[in-house]
């Protein structure tokens, strides 16, 4: 098998008539994936340590990932065997159509755990946003509800006073008016 071809602006690239997706440029997949197409195991290797090493914004997401990247250590390994295979050309044509195969399938594992491990982050991101609305929310809910209260204890320690003094004014007002129309 050949070096792998750039296709599309969209980073895809075929491998045994397959596409594959890189994911974003720049991010974690992209490097690691395009290390490995392009047979660059060992720069593929560091920069899953540095990865690994590397300080997360989420504290739980090395403890969640750790399994995946482990086992992205081992498929790199794996793949690396396979690409390198000493005396590949005095085997049979199944036997390496064998090796190929196990190197396609080692290569979507890789994908589908990187995939993985940027699923794990998006939901962790998910996660703290969703804690931050709650946050929010109930913030906001006391605040409003401190309002009440405070508007509660104004209309009875300021509005009712005044409505009390102004009732008793209207209700002696209304007795004087009774008495003196009835002449007492």
């Amino acid at each position: 098998m050949g070096a792998p071809k750039l296709q599309t602006e969209s980073q895809l690239f075929e491998l045994g008539g397959e596409k594959v997706d890189l994911g974003q440029p720049n991010s974690f997949r992209h490097r690691l994936l395009l290390h490995v197409l392009e047979e660059r195991y060992d720069h593929a290797l560091n920069e899953l340590e540095k990865f690994r090493n590397g300080d997360f914004v989420y504290p739980n997401f090395k403890e969640k990932s750790n399994r995946l990247l482990n086992h992205c250590l081992d498929l790199i390994y794996a793949i690396k065997t396979k690409r390198n295979f000493p005396g590949l050309s005095s085997l049979t044509k199944p036997k390496q159509q064998e090796l190929r195969e196990k190197y396609l399938n080692h290569f979507r594992e890789l994908q589908w755990a990187l995939k993985r491990i940027e699923k794990i982050e998006t939901d962790l991101r998910l996660n703290d946003a969703k804690s931050t609305i709650y946050v929010v929310r109930a913030l906001s809910m006391a605040c409003f509800v401190l309002l009440i209260f405070a508007f509660i204890l104004e209309v009875s320690r300021g509005l009712a006073t005044t409505s009390i003094v102004v009732i008793n004014d209207l209700y002696d007002r209304g007795i004087k008016l009774l008495f003196d129309s009835l002449g007492f």
